[in-house]
């Protein structure tokens, strides 16, 4: 055989089926002996703390049963020592009586001798006398119906197929019992010991199996006696034993089982590992191993998958970021290109204007009036002016993108914000603005100077792309903690994904009105970076009801 394994390497399967048969079958077989050894030797301990505990509990419930009933007698023999008169004392007596059970009688004797008439309920099993001295000599005597405490007494173990009497402590005349036996008495009564120790559960009897306990109370004068029957014992013992052989059986088949399954699924990841290897080896590199994963799945073939697909994402990882930076070049030379056009070109206007006039100006052969000198000193300060702003747009973008923005936030009118960025305004054509913040003094907490840069370029938007003869709207209301300033313009619906690009870099809506305008392609860009800078919101609408709507959230100064 040693030749046959030495010529002939054993596949995984082979080795797996030779190890669980030696590995379970022989250490089962012998740990199925040891398992009911020390299963029998646990049960016996149980039966024994079990008898224990039940002649400890039925001892509690007649100390429980005593005390309360005493504490009782001695609160009515307090309650008659307030009572001046006989008759006020038996109506208190009858009341108690009619009110419960538990009193056959209840009565108040004069002298001791009249005490020995109630000598013969102390030989009745049924009934129990307790006595009590009152303040004037006299003795209350109460005789308890032992009935309802005989009932109650094993209610607690029910469902318990022991064998519990509890006895007299003297002559051991039977008061009271639970799954009574003729034979069971009488085995308790025989190996009851002659010497018994008091107020202690103690086991005595000759079967280990079927432990007896007694219990001998001195207070309540009784004696307390468990006797384990056969029942019992075959419930604790032969019924686990025949529950341990069952276990083992099925644990051997589960275990077999088990093994057949973890077998299958480690030649089904096994597969998998060699046809990624193949795979790679004919330079498919981004081949991925898909594991059937599961408790079958040793710790080895989860690691080896899990690096090769790691060292496979990390590949693709790589080939993703170079594609996302060579697009981010091109965007880059993109900007780079938009920029230089948009520059070149929107700068050219101003810088061309401002060049004529002042050559105009500077002009020696001709002469000027005085009105056309101003005039030209306006077209030159306005257009300084408009090349000013492109600068600062230009200069804020930087800033804005690398969140290096540096506000002074202070408390500030919104009406004052809103009269002087319409006075920046550039308003050629002479459109209506309807200002309808002039009358709100709320305060916003911003920057001066950064807000109404905001403000400038969404007046001046509105006033360049609205359509003629319409009015631009600025409006205001109060949203909780934000006052929501609107800048309203007529134009035509604009479409909704078109919408959301307009807050991007050198981004315009091209149609009839956008030709006829120039500019950069920054304003909203520009405008949304300083207002969410600033802790405020900004949205775009445009529907038939208001045309093209800007709406600003600030943060309300809370003084």
């Amino acid at each position: 055989m040693v030749k046959f394994f030495s010529k002939r390497r054993l596949k995984i399967a082979e080795q797996i089926i030779v190890v669980s048969f030696f590995a379970v079958i022989i250490p089962m077989t012998v740990s199925g002996f040891i398992i009911n050894n020390i299963n029998q030797q646990s049960n016996r301990a149980q039966l024994r703390s079990a008898a224990l505990m039940i002649a400890n509990v039925v001892s509690e419930e007649i100390d429980v049963f005593e005390q309360s009933i005493s504490g009782e007698i001695d609160q009515i023999s307090e309650t008659l020592d307030f009572y001046n008169s006989p008759e006020k004392e038996q109506q208190y007596i009858n009341e108690i009586c009619k009110n419960a059970d538990l009193y056959k009688e209840l009565a108040i004797i004069n002298n001791k001798e009249k005490l020995a008439l109630y000598d013969s309920y102390k030989n009745n099993d049924d009934y129990v006398v307790i006595t009590r001295p009152m303040k004037d000599g006299r003795f209350l005597v109460a005789i308890l119906d032992l009935t309802d405490l005989k009932k109650n007494l094993f209610k607690t173990m029910a469902g318990d197929k022991r064998q519990i009497y509890v006895l007299t402590g003297d002559d051991r005349s039977l008061v009271a019992s639970s799954n009574y036996s003729e034979a069971g008495f009488k085995t308790s009564l025989t190996q009851l010991p002659k010497n018994l120790e008091q107020d202690k559960a103690v086991i005595y009897g000759e079967i280990k199996n079927q432990p007896l306990v007694y219990l001998k109370k001195t207070t309540a004068d009784a004696l307390i006696l468990v006797n384990t029957s056969e029942a019992v014992k075959r419930t604790a013992i032969d019924y686990n034993r025949d529950k341990i052989i069952l276990s083992i059986l099925i644990a051997i088949f589960t275990i077999f089982f088990v093994v057949g399954l973890y077998t299958s699924y480690l030649y089904i990841n096994i597969r998998q590992l060699f046809k990624a290897i193949i795979a790679i080896s004919k330079g498919n590199y981004e081949r991925r191993i898909r594991l059937l994963t599961n408790i079958f799945t040793p710790f080895e073939i989860v690691f080896l998958g899990t690096e090769f697909n790691k060292m496979v994402a990390q590949i693709h990882k790589s080939y993703i970021q170079l594609k996302k930076k060579n697009k981010e070049l091109k965007q880059l030379n993109e900007f780079r290109s938009n920029m230089v056009d948009t520059v070149s070109h929107e700068f050219r206007t101003p810088l061309t204007s401002i060049q004529g006039y002042t050559s105009r100006l500077l002009r020696k052969d001709i002469d000027i009036d005085e009105e056309t000198k101003q005039k030209s000193l306006k077209v030159i300060k306005r257009q300084s002016e408009r090349l000013k702003r492109m600068i600062e747009d230009l200069l804020v973008i930087p800033d804005i993108e690398g969140a290096r923005l540096n506000f002074n936030l202070q408390p500030i009118p919104v009406n004052t914000i809103i009269e002087s960025s319409i006075y920046l305004v550039k308003n050629d054509l002479g459109k209506e603005i309807i200002n309808n913040v002039e009358n709100c003094s709320t305060e916003i907490l911003a920057d001066n100077d950064r807000i109404e840069q905001v403000f400038v370029n969404l007046i001046e938007n509105a006033v360049k792309y609205s359509e003629n003869d319409t009015p631009i709207t600025i409006d205001y209301e109060i949203e909780g903690n934000k006052i929501v300033v609107s800048v309203k313009n007529d134009y035509d619906v604009i479409p909704r994904e078109k919408l959301k690009t307009l807050f991007d870099k050198f981004t315009r809506i091209d149609d009839k009105t956008t030709r006829t305008t120039r500019g950069t392609g920054l304003g909203l860009y520009i405008v949304k970076g300083l207002v969410e800078a600033m802790n405020g919101e900004i949205r775009l609408y445009s529907t038939e009801e208001c045309g093209f709507c800007v709406k600003v959230y600030m943060p309300i100064e809370q003084s």
